[in-house]
């Protein structure tokens, strides 16, 4: 009989530019992992990006036309796929690409139906999201806010480990 292979746990982080998003999600994934979670990540960039060096062969092919370029070596892979006239491929459409995993993080896709923490620093001046973003379950922050939502401490990676674990045994926050 086939193992049965079940869609992945998916939990993300939100917030402002600058808020130190990328920092606190570093922290948290060897905690997850340590907890026996194989973990994966998905990050939405707002800007073109590239993961290629000009002049390299793999730049080189990309840029001569093909729609997707794949790079190998001993250690690791990856496939570039070049979107040229296609419109961006959906959170769910990235999701269904990745290997078997316990939990994807998401880190961006403000927008998205999934729960997520938001990491929020006033000192940053910008507005929080969590009023006006119903899919943020909790809110990550090193100074006090004023909300429902269950409130972490952004310098406490261990707390917010847990927190992302508790989440699905309970869900329905």
């Amino acid at each position: 009989m086939a193992e049965e292979v079940r869609p992945p746990r998916v939990f993300g982080f939100t917030g402002t530019s600058g808020s130190g998003k990328t920092t606190l999600v570093e922290q948290v994934i060897p905690r997850l992992i340590a907890r026996g979670w194989k973990v994966s990540l998905i990050k939405h960039a707002h800007h073109g990006f590239d993961l290629d060096t000009p002049g390299k062969d793999s730049y080189r092919h990309r840029q001569a036309g093909c729609g997707e370029v794949m790079v190998t070596c001993g250690s690791r892979w990856a496939l570039m796929h070049e979107l040229r006239d296609e419109a961006e491929p959906t959170l769910a459409q990235h999701l269904a690409r990745f290997a078997p995993c316990d939990l994807v993080l998401v880190e961006g896709f403000k927008q998205e139906a999934i729960p997520k923490i938001e990491v929020y620093r006033a000192a940053n001046g910008k507005a929080p999201l969590y009023p006006e973003n119903p899919h943020i379950v909790a809110v990550a922050t090193d100074s006090p806010v004023h909300t429902a939502l269950p409130v972490l401490d952004v310098n406490d990676a261990e707390a917010v480990a847990a927190f992302v674990m508790d989440y699905f045994k309970h869900p329905q926050r």
